[in-house]
């Protein structure tokens, strides 16, 4: 996998936006047109949703995949694109895309990265994730050191005293993976449901009912520090009374709120925070632009990873043409062609 960051204009076919399942599938589909992507990304690594929400959860409608976690598909994804040795531009955000007078398009990052590319790929899921966020003033200044919104180290919660908030499945996977590796757990939600899973419910009740964590009704009101730390936490329950729970960590799991942020500044066709496209090569309102997965938008649209797998295959065909100009393409198949089987650097077989 090659990363890339320079102040020089980069000369690119296509740029893609989003590194999700279906932006890392948009690299195989080019490729197999012999084009080569450069895929930009704002997480610092590649996987989107599948990574950043789910890693470690089935996912079970991937054609001939009875079972894959997120994790497994973004794995077996990057293995499937290594013959076209895609170019990722990780950690940052496209902030600029306008198009040149040549017909192609100005594409600059927030690290100031640049292209100057024939085509564009926005595979952007539903936009940039930003959690929704515990409304206390003055809270966020304990933001990444006491409270956290996402847990990149389990390890770093063993021994300590945790207050989860949330009722959805983050909120409940995470509670029942950190009992018994944190001193405590206590699960504070608003209000009687739950919208996890019901076997992860199931779970948190047994494991009140054995007094091995604590789950609580009410909201947050209010908090307490000492020594210029997150001490306590003032919960006002149902019956009214406001109720304080010594703590070292809060887990804030109130879900993820999606924005399209600059991708809602480049002109394009917008409905409802998604972009319109045609259902025959999935292109915008610009030429050359194209958007596939759930970022896009048309009659009958579905957000499925199969889907914007399909829109993948025919929004590459829709590209081709303005990359290559002069050449006709033709469909090929990879169990048959030859020439497809040395652009992906197998053997071609014998079926005599």
């Amino acid at each position: 996998m090659n990363t890339q960051n320079t102040q020089q204009p980069i000369d690119a076919d296509a740029v893609i936006v989003g590194a999700g399942p279906v932006g890392l599938f948009q690299v195989f589909e080019l490729g197999l047109l012999e084009i080569k992507a450069h895929v930009i990304d704002s997480l610092p690594v590649v996987g989107g949703q599948c990574i950043e929400l789910y890693p470690d959860k089935p996912i079970y409608d991937i054609p001939a995949v009875p079972v894959c976690t997120g994790k497994e598909l973004t794995d077996n994804l990057m293995k499937q694109i290594e013959p076209f040795d895609p170019t990722f531009h990780l950690g940052q955000e496209v902030v600029k895309v306008e198009r040149r007078a040549d017909g192609r398009f100005d594409v600059e990052t927030s690290i100031g990265t640049k292209f100057i590319t024939k085509t564009v790929f926005i595979a952007a899921g539903v936009g940039a994730f930003q959690p929704r966020t515990i409304k206390l003033d003055g809270i966020e200044n304990f933001e990444n050191d006491q409270l956290f919104y996402r847990v990149r180290d389990p390890e770093f919660f063993k021994g300590k005293n945790i207050v989860i908030c949330g009722g959805g499945d983050s909120a409940l996977d995470w509670t029942l993976d950190l009992v018994g590796k944190a001193e405590s757990v206590i699960l504070l939600h608003r209000r009687e449901e739950f919208r996890a899973a019901p076997a992860s419910v199931a779970k948190m009740r047994e494991l009140c009912d054995n007094f091995d964590m604590q789950t609580i009704i009410g909201q947050v009101t209010g908090y307490e520090t000492k020594d210029d730390k997150l001490s306590e936490l003032k919960v006002t329950g149902q019956d009214g009374v406001t109720r304080r729970l010594p703590l070292d960590c809060l887990l804030v799991f109130y879900g993820l709120s999606p924005k399209l942020g600059p991708i809602a500044e480049w002109g394009l066709a917008i409905d409802r925070r998604q972009i319109v496209v045609d259902t025959e090569k999935f292109e915008t309102s610009i030429p050359g632009i194209f958007a596939v997965g759930d970022i896009n938008t048309y009659p009958g649209k579905k957000k499925l990873i199969l889907s914007g797998f399909h829109e993948a295959a025919l929004a590459a065909f829709g590209a081709a043409p303005y990359i290559f100009p002069e050449k006709k393409i033709h469909l090929m198949y990879t169990t048959t062609s030859p020439k497809l089987h040395k652009v992906l650097g197998v053997e071609t077989p014998n079926f005599d």
